[in-house]
């Protein structure tokens, strides 16, 4: 992940620095993502009967495989921006399957009771690597540039695939597997939808969710461009903001694996939909680091609380040898809706937002009072827009009794 993040960081700087638009930074989240919800059609299945340790090898080998390519692709002058909408696609697709392997047998390495902390372990790790990574490669970025960044990228991908070959990943038991094996390829596809629509209140919190990740992934998408455009293209302060955020999610994280969470999960959830809508509101507002660095802490802060109290809910209610299929028709809707974010946000922000806000413009006459005229207040304004819906969402879960009491409706599942 420390590796990952560095290279991530560090592209994204290099893109920017080449075309100064914000979409074609968008256009990274959306080619990762687009490949992947083809993927999803397929990837429950493979989750649930293949091999899942060899299924986290090989999308670290994958991943490692194509940042060797684009080390020599630049090395040798030759990179260019469609070679990483190439790259991310088609690690994406790996990524995806590996990633899944990893949600899926939490719940047959520890008990039901200590499913929100395991998870707030997986926050602990990636908030922790994001404290690290963007500050080291914001210095490195003008010391030993992009090649030197993924040269230790690769090397963390190496020292990743040797652990994971000590550790032992236990497969589920079989006895559901065994008695859906005459099941078609295609009752297969679409036994994870038939799944939720028979629960319905798990079908409403996949909404809840989908909608939050629509409006945090359009925001999210033009959140360096904002950053780099209000900070005259200084990566230092991008690099302070997200080591600010990895500590934030990191404290998230050991609040959540030393608590064990909410006794009522769903409420975990939704108070940190409505904590993170507001503290990116507020940081949207904001227009120098003394705004950004505590509202992206307070921000960071709430996701490990959500996602482990909404990692609980669902490994608590699927069995695990269902957990591959039903998991992946959850990602896949929520990707599918991220996907469509990624894509709009840029054409929104360069075509729309950005030219509007410029002084003597409609919307800087309404809105150039909050946010300013300057380069990247058109950025600020949609930001601050999702933001607002983010909180909205979470306040209006609390309206939906079949959301609300989910976890009285559906009894857990003892695996």
């Amino acid at each position: 992940m420390l590796g990952s993040s560095m290279s991530r960081f560090a592209l994204g700087i290099w893109v920017w620095q080449l075309t100064g638009r914000a979409t074609d930074l968008a256009l990274f989240g959306f080619f990762s993502q687009l490949p992947q919800i083809f993927t999803f059609l397929i990837s429950g299945t493979i989750v649930d009967r293949w091999n899942r340790k060899f299924l986290m090898i090989a999308g670290d080998l994958i991943a490692g495989l194509f940042t060797i390519i684009i080390l020599i692709l630049y090395s040798t002058e030759q990179l260019q921006i469609w070679h990483l909408y190439l790259a991310r696609a088609i690690t994406g697709i790996f990524e995806q399957c590996q990633n899944l392997a990893f949600s899926t047998s939490i719940s047959i390495l520890v008990s039901k009771q200590h499913y929100s902390r395991a998870s707030s372990m997986g926050f602990l790790a990636k908030y922790g690597s994001n404290i690290i990574a963007p500050a080291l490669a914001s210095v490195l970025y003008v010391t030993i540039e992009l090649d030197g960044i993924m040269l230790i990228d690769i090397i963390t991908f190496m020292v990743a695939i040797t652990m994971i070959l000590w550790i032992r990943i236990p497969q589920p038991k079989q006895r559901v597997l065994n008695a859906e094996k005459p099941l078609s390829i295609g009752k297969d596809l679409s036994f994870g939808w038939n799944y939720l629509t028979k629960h319905a209140s798990l079908l409403y919190l996949l909404v809840l969710i989908s909608l939050f990740w629509l409006f945090h992934d359009l925001g999210n998408s033009l959140y360096p461009a904002m950053i780099l455009a209000r900070s005259n293209n200084d990566p230092r302060v991008l690099g302070s903001l997200a080591s600010a955020a990895g500590v934030g999610g990191v404290t998230g994280a050991l609040l959540m694996s030393k608590w064990s969470g909410f006794k009522r999960r769903i409420n975990g959830v939704q108070l940190g939909v409505i904590g993170a809508g507001l503290s990116k509101t507020i940081f949207g507002l904001g227009t120098t680091p003394l705004v950004w660095i505590p509202m992206q802490f307070c921000s960071s802060f709430n996701f490990p609380v959500f996602g482990s109290s909404l990692d609980a809910i669902w490994l608590s209610k699927v069995s695990s040898e269902r957990q591959g299929r039903v998991f992946a028709t959850r990602s896949m809707i929520v990707t599918i809706i991220s996907s469509l974010s990624y894509l709009i946000s840029g054409p929104l922000a360069d075509r729309l937002f950005e030219p509007a806000m410029r002084s003597g413009q409609w919307l800087a006459s309404i809105f150039g009072w909050l946010l300013g005229t300057e380069k990247g207040s058109g950025i600020a304004l949609l930001y601050v827009i999702c933001s607002l819906a983010m909180l909205l969402i979470g306040l209006g879960g609390y309206a939906l009794p079949r959301l609300r009491n989910l976890e009285l409706l559906i009894p857990d599942d003892d695996h």
